[in-house]
């Protein structure tokens, strides 16, 4: 039990050390320092003369530096990668209708990828021809929701066509009324000059 604890205790303390350091690396303060001794390697390059050992003091440090930084930097990025694997599978099973094939995706042959990948080419290339539909929930009722969709998308359009028509026609409806209505004031106007010549 106790080399076991042990372990656990390094890997705790191995995982804060690379977060912390990672942290720090990324931020303005390493920066600034990684600037400000490569100056003062510079400034002090005439004192020694530009010597060998001038040389080999950046090198040597530089080198060690870069050494430790991929270990660490390589550790963080697979414990950060690893969660986000974990947060992706959560959704992935917990929507209905998502492809549990993409769970552990990683895990697949560059063959089984390579084929999921042209499974999603097929819904970009049904998503190009008609790009105002809503996108599919996943590979396997792809086909079937981009037709069904299609339908009524179809439907919807011929809706639209036949209200048009239909207020097309209204204005043809009026005119009878007007036509109407004309007879009726000339005969008005007709009985006031009649009027006005009698008086």
């Amino acid at each position: 039990m106790k080399p076991r604890h042990a372990v656990q205790g390094i890997n705790r303390f191995a995982a804060r050390l690379s977060g912390a350091v990672t942290e720090w690396v990324g931020g303005t303060i390493a920066f600034a320092a990684a600037l400000l001794l490569i100056v003062l390697w510079l400034v002090l390059g005439p004192v020694f003369h530009f010597s060998d050992t001038w040389q080999l003091v950046i090198n040597t440090t530089t080198t060690i530096v870069t050494f430790l930084m991929v270990f660490l930097i390589q550790r963080a990025q697979n414990k950060d990668a690893r969660a986000a694997s974990l947060k992706l599978n959560e959704l992935i099973a917990s929507i209905e209708g998502a492809s549990n094939r993409l769970v552990d995706v990683e895990d697949l042959s560059e063959e089984e990828l390579a084929t999921l990948h042209q499974h999603f080419r097929r819904l970009v290339e049904m998503s190009k021809r008609d790009s105002s539909l809503m996108r599919s929930h996943s590979v396997e009722e792809a086909a079937a929701r981009h037709e069904v969709k299609r339908a009524g998308h179809g439907s919807r359009r011929g809706g639209r066509r036949s209200r048009g028509r239909s207020r097309g026609t209204t204005p043809a409806a009026k005119t009878p009324n007007a036509t109407a209505k004309a007879p009726n004031a000339t005969a008005k106007a007709q009985t006031t000059t009649a009027r006005s010549q009698h008086s």
